[in-house]
């Protein structure tokens, strides 16, 4: 299993308080498959990851212009 299994990040888009939890993310990867909890609605998703100076993120919202960060994510 990996060591990010189901690690949780909220975010609030504005709107709404989006809950993301990590499903799987392999070394080496680059894709992160999220369980997204919006409005009561689960969906789990694929996205593809990003590496800038501050390690690893996805793009979520409109045109991907929210970068949600993997080390914000934490155990529940």
């Amino acid at each position: 299993m990996n060591k990010f299994y189901l690690k949780e990040f909220q975010f609030f888009d504005g709107e709404d308080t989006v809950v993301f939890n990590i499903v799987a993310l392999y070394e080496g990867s680059d894709q992160i498959t999220v369980a997204v909890t919006k409005n009561g609605k689960i969906t789990v998703t694929d996205y593809d990851l990003h590496s800038d100076e501050n390690g690893l993120y996805f793009e979520y919202g409109i045109a991907g212009q929210e970068h949600i960060r993997i080390d914000d994510f934490e155990e529940i």
